[in-house]
């Protein structure tokens, strides 16, 4: 007995116990809880099919009637109907939340629906992409190794020299001489370079 209670609650009816847990008696709590927690559990691992959740469940209602012991009317049922009606409602919330969060992330997952405009453009940007790769093709090895480095690999005309071992002006004068094959290359297939 906590040194609160003055009374016996091992034989104390479950209205009596709310009484004091109003007076935040943990010796209440206790007992509720060994009178309760058992029942509570198995409703909400048979609604949850899940143990730990069951548990939280669980937790989550005898905390609430602790707080709010006020929320509990005893000329509407017995306590431990109330307290199963509070955990079937909250492992239904649980359920319905849990399919709540996997619609979202299904719809998350499946691809997005394009405009009409953004359609075109990416088929635009895939066929531009397309003509640059092939245009790249008809370059010599020199020139290409050259653009490929310093535009799509980001590096500086030095840095390109240094990769390829030959002078920064050579590598300037094979991508001056490159960009502009490609220029005519993009032009005959219709790409303004």
């Amino acid at each position: 007995m906590s040194p609160r209670s003055a009374v016996d609650y091992n034989t104390a009816s479950d209205a009596v116990l709310v009484i004091a847990l109003a007076r935040a008696d943990e010796a209440a709590m206790k007992e509720l809880f060994n009178r309760h927690a058992g029942a509570i559990f198995g409703l909400a691992k048979r609604v949850l099919n899940d143990a730990s959740r069951a548990e939280e469940v669980m937790q989550e209602i005898l905390l609430k009637l602790w707080h709010q012991p006020h929320r509990f009317d005893a000329d509407r049922g017995s306590l431990r109907t109330f307290l199963l009606r509070e955990t079937h409602s909250k492992a239904v919330d649980v359920i319905r939340s849990d399919r709540r969060r996997e619609a979202r992330e299904d719809r998350t997952q499946q691809p997005q629906v394009v405009s009409g405009d953004e359609l075109e453009r990416e088929v635009w940007d895939y066929i531009v992409a397309d003509k640059v790769r092939t245009s790249l093709d008809q370059l010599t090895p020199d020139e290409r190794d050259a653009i490929v480095l310093a535009y799509f690999g980001g590096h500086t005309y030095r840095e390109v020299a240094a990769m390829l071992g030959i002078p920064e002006g050579t590598v300037k004068g094979r991508i001056r001489a490159g960009l502009h094959r490609l220029k005519g290359a993009l032009a005959s297939s219709g790409i303004e370079a």
